[in-house]
């Protein structure tokens, strides 16, 4: 993707995409991919602010400094990219991990947003009733893994592995190419390692359930405008998460992004795009 730019963050360089003016829009990817996975959204949006994706701290062109890459250091990373850079009056854009990410900054800097949107997101706690099937399959399947290390650490055809499950149609060759890319040099799985570390650890008391029960309860009570995409079947959000956010957020729309199971922005992107682009235009036209 073109308009690539690097700024130095806690010693290391991390890579982002910007591209048109005005209030930011932040977008923040999920795992294993990179800001690659808006190259198609981008577009529709440009003319409303200034797109911003950056690549997570160990994804993509980002360096790979010798850190955990717990969620609470990509948090770290976030904060002081979006300060480095000056960043006010921020739409977030979030995809899967990167919700996690999005919304604890978002509830702590309520302020510095105006609004919130948000696809395959984590919006309640992982809990095996609560995730769609094939979600609680990868789970199942990554408990059971005897050396999870092996799965990531040995070269990349690990993301194919990963990706696979995830969606209904099959990624081009040169996409798959790109987020394969950044892992091609053996143990540069590392930041996906501890992604998968902190999944199967999940449990009422576990870090990252813990955070989540925190923004959501935050979320419950916030008027920052909110857009929710979701497909069906699904990967992550189901129907039973759709309804709750519908019941239980306020100031909040929904959108049915099609038949797809986590990647609607490489099989559906348009109306990704376009939707995102007339809910910005209509929160908007109500300051008026």
């Amino acid at each position: 993707m073109k308009n690539g730019k690097f700024i130095e963050v806690n010693g290391s360089n991390m890579h982002y995409v910007e591209m048109g003016e005005g209030d930011p829009i932040l977008f923040l990817h999920g795992i294993p991919t990179s800001s690659y996975v808006w190259r198609n959204i981008i577009p529709s949006l440009v003319p409303l602010g200034r797109c911003i994706a950056p690549d997570l701290i160990g994804f993509g062109q980002s360096d790979k400094p010798d850190i955990e890459y717990t969620v609470n250091d990509h948090i770290h990373y976030l904060e002081k990219f979006i300060e480095k850079l000056g960043l006010k009056h921020i739409t977030l854009v979030m995809h899967a991990w990167g919700s996690v990410i999005g919304f604890d900054y978002a509830m702590r800097h309520e302020k510095n947003c105006k609004g919130l949107v948000f696809y395959e997101a984590f919006l309640r706690t992982i809990e095996p009733f609560d995730v769609a099937l094939p979600f609680y399959e990868q789970l199942s399947t990554l408990e059971k893994q005897e050396d999870i290390y092996d799965l990531v650490m040995n070269g990349n055809a690990f993301v194919d592995k990963i990706i696979s499950p995830m969606t209904m149609s099959e990624f081009s060759s040169d996409a798959m190419e790109h987020y394969k890319q950044p892992f091609a040099e053996e143990g540069s799985g590392k930041p996906v390692l501890q992604y998968f570390k902190e999944l199967v650890k999940t449990n009422d008391k576990s870090e990252i359930n813990n955070l989540i029960v925190k923004y959501t309860n935050q979320l419950t009570h916030s008027f920052l405008p909110k857009l929710l995409l979701y497909s069906v079947p699904g990967f992550i959000t189901t129907i039973a998460t759709v309804m709750w956010a519908k019941e239980h957020l306020p100031n909040l729309e929904i959108a049915d992004m099609g038949e797809e199971l986590h990647f609607a922005q490489e099989s559906n992107p348009k109306l990704v795009g376009e939707t995102i682009s007339v809910w910005l235009q209509s929160i908007e036209q109500m300051k008026v």
